[in-house]
């Protein structure tokens, strides 16, 4: 049931849901829907107005410091040090994360190889071309093995290439049991979601994976719906609930 209001503003309202352990989960929806809002929440960085948020077990109110030490984060932006090298960066969020000694050393000499640093490890962050900036974003969010990732639209800005690339990391990491929360307003990279839930007008108005949410506008009268289709179509039978209501 998780609420948050801005003054008489609210931004998400009354959302729950759950997500298993290796699981991609999306939310979807169109900006200013209350998607990011609800992400935060689950990251930690916004307390929520109403309602709790728990991951791994561990409730964000109660145990942030413990919770975020599970966690790992990707900001929609590239926030990282643009004046510290890529070498640089690794060194500072290893330390951040607590990671010391040998296992500090081969953490990051896991990243330098999985994201091919090796040769731009001298190079300072802001001039990476934007695909590395990406990967290396990725490198410092993913270093000390979170049990969950957050992923706030990673892939805005970059070329298609670069996002099959970047899924591809994605996908490995699942494999191993990384649980996935990302927020994006591509419609066919939502396709790489086990499930989904769609924000819009700061509520969840549902939730499936692509195939059910498809479903959903086929038992509409579509013949053979997109999940774009699938949107739309239950976005305007929101409005039409509301407008009813």
């Amino acid at each position: 049931a998780l609420t948050r209001r801005f003054g008489d503003f609210t931004a998400a309202d009354n959302i729950s849901f759950e997500v298993g352990r290796g699981e991609i989960f999306g939310l979807i929806g169109p900006n200013g829907a209350g998607k990011s809002t609800t992400f935060k929440m689950l990251c930690g960085l916004l307390q929520p107005s109403e309602g709790s948020a728990r991951v791994v077990g561990l409730d964000l109110q109660n145990a942030p410091s413990k919770a975020r030490g599970r966690i790992g984060y990707m900001a929609q932006k590239f926030s990282l040090y643009g004046d510290l090298s890529v070498q640089q960066n690794l060194d500072f969020f290893a330390g951040v994360y607590g990671l010391t000694g040998k296992s500090r050393k081969d953490a990051i000499s896991q990243m330098i190889e999985t994201f091919g640093f090796a040769d731009r490890l001298d190079v300072n962050a802001m001039g990476l071309p934007l695909g590395y900036k990406q990967r290396l974003a990725l490198a410092c969010a993913v270093m000390h093995e979170p049990d969950v990732l957050f992923l706030d639209e990673p892939t805005s800005g970059v070329d298609p290439r670069t996002r099959r690339e970047f899924w591809t990391h994605i996908n490995a990491m699942v494999a191993n049991g990384v649980t996935i929360m990302v927020t994006t307003h591509f419609l066919d990279e939502a396709e790489y979601c086990d499930r989904m839930a769609l924000i819009y007008r700061s509520k969840m108005i549902a939730s499936g994976s692509p195939d059910e949410l498809k479903d959903r506008a086929r038992a509409s009268g579509m013949m053979d719906p997109t999940l774009e289709d699938a949107f739309i179509a239950l976005v305007e039978q929101s409005d039409r609930e509301r407008e009813a209501a």
